[in-house]
């Protein structure tokens, strides 16, 4: 059997890292050598609790140092663009976290940087992995559900704080710099890769935001973004208002011929042994997480972009602030 991947992790301050972090661990294909984040508290949490051999407070200083296969990149959007080409442009192949960039510029230049280093660059979005979501995209590229007219994605919740994320992850998907926007970046990019899996490129797209009940953030709560096709329309909606979980994480695919589709399911926590990575040797790719078997390209990639001249990494703001560095926050976890 070939060497386990090397994986770093460059950003400790999304949420949903922990939980890639266990099913890495989980894993026969890979493991965790080094982590890198600004903030001590969670550089102990990843060492305390998962086993992270090397800590580095700077990002440029485990790239340097550690030898890799591989990173997770889980910070903020806006300063994961920047990881994600800082690790490809070292030859380093990359995950980073769901919407992939703050913008398109970023998008862009992670683009760019991956191919001009011929290392594999995959961002995750964790319904990909959902068994309902991957048998509905079967059935619609078997034409089992007939024309495809419509998609529709709504995810929602009470709000990122109000879910239990930790004060380094809700805060800046509060800050619209470093998130993006607020529930539009957060919710409404799964809704709209999907469509664009399923539909294809879009002839028409329009976007609403609105602040609504929030009075204590200064981004969008709810949003909600329509995407048109000369003979189909899809729908993505997020709410960070919504109290309880009935419409929340919830995907369908109409077709003429049936409407498959459904919602998140209840996580669990890993049987004893069971791997939670799966990923294939031959190319030496990241590990990725569970599902991989059957994974779908939900962005298609776009045209190739020149590479844009890249200086030294600036710090961008406050990662995180003092709070509750790794109180486990399962539902956030989920999102």
């Amino acid at each position: 059997m070939a060497d386990k991947l090397r994986v770093g992790v460059l950003g400790l301050t999304h949420d949903h890292i922990w939980g890639n972090l266990r099913d890495l661990n989980a894993s026969p294909l890979g493991e965790l050598v080094a982590a890198a984040d600004p903030n001590q508290e969670l550089l102990d949490k990843v060492q305390a609790e998962h086993g992270a051999g090397q800590v580095f407070l700077s990002y440029e200083e485990m790239l340097d140092s550690v030898e890799l296969d591989a990173v997770y990149v889980f910070s903020d959007n806006a300063t994961g663009a920047e990881l994600a080409v800082m690790a490809a442009e070292r030859g380093l192949h990359v995950m980073v976290e769901k919407p992939m960039a703050a913008d398109l510029e970023g998008a862009v230049q992670m683009l760019a940087a991956a191919r001009q280093a011929g290392v594999k660059l995959m961002v995750n979005w964790p319904f990909a992995w959902w068994p309902q979501l991957q048998k509905a995209l079967e059935m619609a590229r078997s034409g089992a559900i007939g024309q495809v007219f419509s998609t529709k994605y709504r995810s929602a919740h009470a709000g990122p704080k109000e879910l239990g994320c930790t004060p380094y992850f809700y805060n800046w998907l509060h800050d619209a710099d470093l998130n993006g926007a607020g529930a539009l970046m957060d919710y409404c990019c799964y809704g709209a890769a999907l469509a664009r899996t399923v539909l294809g490129q879009p002839s028409r797209v329009t976007g609403v935001v609105g602040h609504l009940l929030k009075d204590y953030v200064t981004v969008d709560d709810n949003a909600v973004i329509v995407m048109q096709w000369p003979r189909a329309i899809a729908i993505t909606e997020a709410s960070w208002t919504q109290i309880g979980h009935l419409t929340s994480y919830v995907a369908v695919l109409y077709g003429s011929e049936g409407n498959p589709g459904g919602g998140a399911p209840q996580r669990r926590p890993p049987a004893a042994g069971r791997p939670g990575t799966r990923g294939r040797r031959g190319d030496r790719g990241a590990p990725v997480p569970r599902g991989a078997a059957q994974r779908h390209r939900l962005l298609p990639p776009l045209h190739p972009p020149r590479p844009a001249h890249r200086g030294p990494l600036q710090p961008r703001g406050q990662p995180g602030r003092p709070g509750d560095p790794g109180g486990r926050a399962p539902l956030c976890q989920q999102r």
